[in-house]
């Protein structure tokens, strides 16, 4: 299918692998980044979904998500692992958990631009997980050079997840994330505490990008190590 991603935020905390092992299925070995795992809040909107082959379908073309997640390898590839996906479409909650086995959760959300501004909420329907604030960019676009720790936690194209203890993988490719530093004032942030996490008390490290062009294949079956 293809997707447009646009006004994105990566907001990362770094946080201990121990932290993360136990919330990560064992079939996935943890990523880190000189022995330190982290943790990122994504909140974004994205519009042009299309099913190869379909056209756009009211009601799943166009909506916000927010992702909680973090980096996993395995044989050598490394991706993303999602703890929570909030969207705003029941659509769209229904057919990624149904095709990609994902832990979508259908919420209330808005993402309006306000000037260099994007205002964001989110609040899952009938559970304390709330993201609400706001955040910009703050410098021009840079493409991150391999090695950087921008560059690590952005430079990933597939996802990972399990289903009755199979890991499955869907590629993802888009061009090199075109970011810029942000700013971000974040009044409420209970997502990470519903999936078992607890951030550090440090700032987030934060990116911004203002649209990107995606492309993402159907779930596959992975080859265990």
């Amino acid at each position: 299918m293809t997707q447009t991603w646009h006004d994105l935020l990566f907001a990362h905390w770094p946080i201990a692998p121990a932290a993360l092992r136990s919330r990560v299925p064992p079939q996935l070995p943890l990523d880190t980044f000189d022995g330190q795992g982290w943790v990122g809040v994504v909140p974004f909107h994205m519009s042009n979904i299309q099913f190869r082959g379909m056209p756009l379908l009211p009601g799943l073309s166009r909506f916000p998500e927010l992702n909680l997640r973090t980096y996993v390898t395995l044989n050598g590839k490394p991706g993303v692992y999602f703890f929570s996906l909030d969207a705003a479409s029941r659509i769209a909650v229904w057919a990624a958990r149904k095709f990609y086995h994902l832990p979508y959760f259908h919420a209330r959300m808005s993402a309006t631009v306000d000037g260099a501004w994007v205002n964001y909420e989110s609040a899952r329907a009938n559970e304390e997980a709330e993201f609400r604030g706001r955040y910009r960019p703050t410098s021009p676009i840079e493409l991150r050079s391999a090695g950087s720790l921008a560059h690590w936690l952005s430079d990933r194209y597939c996802l990972y997840t399990v289903s009755n203890g199979a890991v499955f993988r869907a590629e993802v490719h888009h061009p090199q994330w075109p970011l810029q530093d942000a700013e971000a004032e974040i009044q409420l942030n209970s997502v990470v505490s519903a999936a078992g996490l607890s951030l550090p008390s440090t700032s987030p490290l934060l990116h911004f990008s203002r649209r990107l062009e995606v492309l993402v294949w159907p779930l596959r079956r992975a080859a265990s190590l």
